[in-house]
């Protein structure tokens, strides 16, 4: 039988201490690994639909960015995301166009904020927001000019959906008075779904993207219809302001809906904070380029998404690293 021959330990008669300092020797010689940057991405509040695509544009960036790590970061208001953009601490964010817009402008929420927003830049259009009237089914609205005499829901004081309502509403030259009831309920702990399920309330506001299971709810249980608002008045509103668009939600996106509906909605941007260097942002770039039809598999709201698609003139310009990757 042949029998092998366990090799001689040497290293057992070498002082343990010695062995330390060689370790720590051929350490530092050998060169450093670089860590990864860390790509920080603002969104609206966890759960929602900016939350859900910054969680999934991050992703994409982690995943085939060489060197860049991407989080997504919820915000606790709107207002949070572009003030941190502008100070450096956060590097890119989504942002509607409205609010970069009032921003740029000193309107709405930034009418009396002692703050210049000249640090931010554009990356990319990466879905629309759609606002959407929603009538209960036995209150006879087909159409916005029905929507006059009814008892709706105009949202919380200073909310997003109360700032629509009062834009619509000057569009249209009404006021509250012109309505048989108004409610001014939140959508926490489903107040205005609640009222709209029991009859207190005939119509409001939803905004957000398309399909949505919070809309797919009420039709099924409430007999909810989504109404489009497409008429001369909007269409004038849309023409004269260059945060808003229309949004056209295809047919059958909802039971019982055949024809196409069209609304009015605003563009949500990928906004990058000017600190931010032209390098990453053209590594940012190409991987979402390259890697958009795993963005666009994620949701129905954003299967048309391009770093190609053009943002409307809002008063902010293209980063310009974002520039550099798309020949502008």
């Amino acid at each position: 039988m042949v029998s092998v021959q366990q090799a001689p330990n040497r290293l057992s008669s070498i002082p343990k201490t010695v062995i330390a300092l060689a370790i720590l020797a051929v350490t530092a010689i050998l060169p450093a690994h670089a860590s990864a940057t860390d790509i920080l991405l603002g969104t609206d509040a966890a759960g929602t639909f900016s939350h859900f695509t910054g969680r999934a544009i991050c992703r994409v960036i982690s995943q085939h960015a060489e060197g860049l790590e991407c989080r997504a970061v919820p915000a606790p208001d709107r207002i949070h995301n572009l003030t941190n953009l502008q100070g450096g601490s956060l590097d890119i964010a989504m942002v509607d166009a409205t609010l970069i817009y009032d921003a740029i402008n000193r309107k709405g929420d930034f009418e009396f904020l002692d703050i210049r927003y000249d640090n931010l830049f554009l990356l990319a259009r990466v879905y629309e927001r759609a606002t959407l009237l929603v009538a209960r089914g036995d209150a006879e609205i087909a159409s916005l000019n029905q929507l006059k005499g009814k008892r709706i829901n105009v949202g919380p004081t200073r909310s997003q959906t109360q700032r629509s309502m009062e834009l619509i509403l000057d569009a249209k030259g009404w006021t509250l008075q012109d309505f048989k009831k108004v409610e001014a309920l939140p959508s926490s702990l489903s107040q205005d779904s609640m009222a709209f399920c029991h009859g207190s309330v005939q119509a409001m506001l939803h905004i957000g993207v398309h399909p949505d299971s919070t809309l797919q709810h009420l039709m099924a249980r409430c007999n909810a219809v989504p109404v489009g608002i497409d008429d001369a008045d909007i269409v004038k509103l849309i023409l004269g302001h260059p945060a808003y668009t229309l949004v056209r939600i295809a047919a059958a996106t909802y039971p019982n809906v055949e024809q196409p509906l069209s609304t009015l909605g605003t563009p949500v941007a990928l906004v990058a904070s000017g600190s931010l260097d032209e390098e990453t942002v053209g590594a940012i770039m190409t991987v979402l380029d390259r890697f958009r039809q795993t963005i666009q598999h994620a949701h129905p709201a954003i299967a048309s998404f391009t770093v190609r698609d053009k943002m409307p003139d809002i008063g902010i310009d293209l980063h310009p690293g974002a520039a550099a990757y798309l020949g502008q």
